[in-house]
């Protein structure tokens, strides 16, 4: 009875993974289309029947949990005061509770933005603004503007807390769910708790919405999208648990189809003698880069690099690497199938994680002042973080996945950007980061234990 089922509605596979706790352990995978836009009971069943075939009769469960990153998975529309402040931590929020941000608006709420969010139509928007006590006319004026609008979602309200009545009145016909401020002092982040709400929101509302609770006879629960189960299974492995060491810091990258996302388990403070400026970074952070989807935006990607770096690092020609390029704009759901395909999917993959690590990375500059010269870091130091760990189908089925994790790496040529130096390289080869976020829930040791017994050292 010790056993677990893990499962992850992926929007494009259902994938299942057994395992057992007490041994720490894999029984086995099974896997199935994702069918959440007819039946999503379909694609579960096929994705047991799969895991049986694999490994015989199956074994009782003790645990059934989910994950889900089907039919867009969760949709977010973030709304604050000034960019970077408020709206940059409600960013963070969103983040880390799995969300996909489709839209980030500032200051009040115009006419053209509140059709643009409608047109948008996100599964749930997060609304901040002002610090305790400070501005509350902005996100007054943007919580009446959303009650007028045609949408049905929550609202995560995660703003100036002497606002929150006046808001829970003009807003008395949507679904609100308050929480604290992610912003109450100015550049002090607090974004867990609203983490936590969206978190809700997702198993009590975005289930049903996106049809998971038709397979509810499969599994005890949805408990969070993948993505979270994903930073949830890196805090983990990062931070160990009771007596038992984890690797440290460390770095995870997943490029996919629509996004790449890399996700942090840092401080990323400034070394001695650098300042820090903007805003503090989250010790857990995640960013989702949608413009460099492996699939959706191989054609974007060769614009960042150059087609013709591109077809020297797949030893292509670059007019056979547009040809390619063009067959997969064409059909984003097409596996590489020749040698060809497999070496540009390969250049792309190098490609996406270098240019979303760049960007999930803090960089270094000097700035003249009337003290003399001084150094300024924007973002997270991730040059000293332990261990760099690749997921997700790109990496795992690279036939030199340690190529792909290289280029997460710091460059000497580009000194300034503060990308790990000297970090361990390490393979999700069984697909188990997210398994690991959802047991964390309820068998943590386990969790820890399976996760360190499977990570592949490259």
């Amino acid at each position: 009875m010790n056993n677990a089922l893990l499962i992850d509605f992926g929007s494009t596979y259902t994938k299942l993974r057994a395992v057992d706790l007490e041994h720490q352990r894999i029984l086995g995978s099974g896997q199935g289309p994702s069918t959440v836009t007819t039946d999503i009971m379909i694609g579960m069943k096929v994705a047991l029947a799969d895991l049986e075939r694999r490994i015989g009769r199956l074994p009782t469960f003790r645990y059934r949990l989910a994950s889900s990153s089907a039919a867009g998975g969760l949709r977010m529309i973030t709304i604050g005061l000034v960019r970077q402040l408020t709206t940059e931590a409600a960013r963070h929020a969103a983040l880390g509770a799995g969300a996909k941000i489709v839209g980030t608006y500032a200051y009040r709420l115009t006419a053209q933005d509140k059709e643009n969010i409608d047109r948008l139509s996100p599964d749930i928007i997060l609304l901040s603004g002002g610090t305790d006590g400070g501005n509350s006319e902005v996100i007054l004026h943007n919580a009446a503007a959303l009650a007028r609008s045609k949408l049905a979602c929550p609202i995560v309200y995660a703003g100036n807390r002497a606002a929150v009545d006046e808001a829970q009145r003009l807003l008395a016909a949507r679904r609100v769910i308050t929480t604290e401020n992610v912003m109450p002092e100015f550049n002090v982040l607090n974004i867990e708790p609203a983490r936590a709400a969206i978190r809700q929101i997702f198993i009590d509302h975005i289930v049903h919405a996106k049809g998971m609770d038709r397979a509810q006879g499969e599994f005890d629960s949805v408990l969070m999208p993948t993505p979270a189960a994903v930073l949830e299974g890196a805090q983990l492995i990062a931070d160990g648990l009771n007596g038992r060491s984890g690797l440290g810091s460390l770095l995870v990258v997943d490029p996919g189809g629509a996004t790449t996302d890399v996700h942090s388990i840092a401080a990323g403070e400034p070394s001695p003698g650098v300042i820090a400026q903007g805003l503090p970074e989250p010790r857990a952070k995640r960013t989702v880069e949608g413009d460099l989807g492996m699939r959706h935006n191989a054609a974007t990607i060769a614009e960042f690099v150059g087609v013709e770096i591109l077809a020297s690092d797949a030893k292509l020609e670059p007019a056979r690497v547009t040809d390619l390029l063009e067959t997969i704009s064409s059909d984003v759901e097409r596996l590489p199938q020749s040698a060809e395909e497999v070496a540009l999917d390969q250049a792309l993959a190098r490609a996406a994680v270098k240019l979303a690590v760049n960007r999930h990375c803090g960089t270094v500059e000097t700035i003249q002042t009337v003290a003399g010269p001084m150094t300024v870091q924007h973002g997270k130091d991730l040059t000293g973080v332990a261990a760099v760990i690749g997921t997700g189908g790109a990496v795992v089925a690279s036939l030199d996945p340690r190529a792909i994790l290289a280029t997460a790496l710091f460059d000497s040529a580009h000194p300034f950007s503060l990308k790990p130096k000297a970090p361990r390289l390490m393979l999700d080869s069984n697909y188990l980061l997210y398994a690991c976020g959802l047991l964390r829930e309820v068998e943590p040791q386990a969790a820890l234990e399976l996760a360190l017994a499977h990570l592949q050292v490259l």
